[in-house]
C-alpha cells in the first residue's frame, strides 16, 4: 500500500478507511470519469478545492463531484468577503500537494476546511488520498476525527 502523509494520519488515528488506485489521466481529470471507471456514484466522490480568501488566505472546500462550489456562500462561511481559486502553481507550496493528488488530510499546514453537508447524508465518501490515481474511502462523520472540518452550506 502507498504511503501518503493522509494514508499514515488515518492509520496513525486508527480511523477505517477503503483505499482505491486507479489510472491517472493527466488529459482527462474528469470526477466523472474516475467515478464510472470505479463503479462509484459522483455524488460519493469529493473535489478538494483549495481557495485563498481575501481575509484568511488559504482555505480548502470539500464539494461533491455532481455539485459546484458557490463561491459567495464558501466567502461568507469561512469569514472572506472574497475567495478564489489558488494557483495550480501555487498548490503544493501551500500544501504540500500536487493538482491530482491534493488531499485535505494532511497538508503542510492546517488550513480551515469546510465540507458540503450533504455529505453528512452519505455512508461513504472519497477523497483524494495524497497521490495522483489514489482515493480513501471514509465514513464522512470519521473525517473530523481526521482533521477540523466545518459542515457548512456551500453547494
Amino acid at each position: 500500500m502507498k504511503k501518503t502523509n493522509a494514508i499514515r494520519l488515518l492509520t496513525q488515528k486508527k480511523i477505517e478507511f477503503k483505499l482505491l488506485e486507479y489510472t491517472y489521466l493527466p488529459d482527462n481529470l474528469s470526477l466523472s470519469k474516475i467515478a464510472d471507471d470505479n463503479n462509484l456514484q459522483l455524488h460519493q466522490v469529493y473535489k478538494t478545492l483549495v481557495l485563498k480568501g481575501d481575509k484568511t488566505g488559504v482555505v480548502v472546500a470539500l464539494v461533491a463531484g455532481d455539485k459546484s462550489l458557490d463561491l459567495k456562500k464558501f466567502a461568507a462561511v469561512s469569514g472572506n468577503k472574497k475567495v478564489t481559486l489558488l494557483a495550480v502553481k501555487e498548490l503544493q507550496k501551500y500544501t504540500g500537494y500536487i493538482r491530482g493528488g491534493c488531499s485535505p488530510i494532511g497538508m503542510k499546514k492546517n488550513y480551515e476546511v469546510y465540507i458540503s453537508e450533504e455529505a453528512k447524508t452519505i455512508s461513504l465518501i472519497y477523497i483524494n488520498a495524497g497521490a495522483r490515481g489514489l482515493l480513501v474511502g471514509l465514513a464522512p462523520l470519521d473525517l473530523p476525527l481526521a482533521i477540523d472540518v466545518k459542515w457548512a452550506s456551500i453547494i
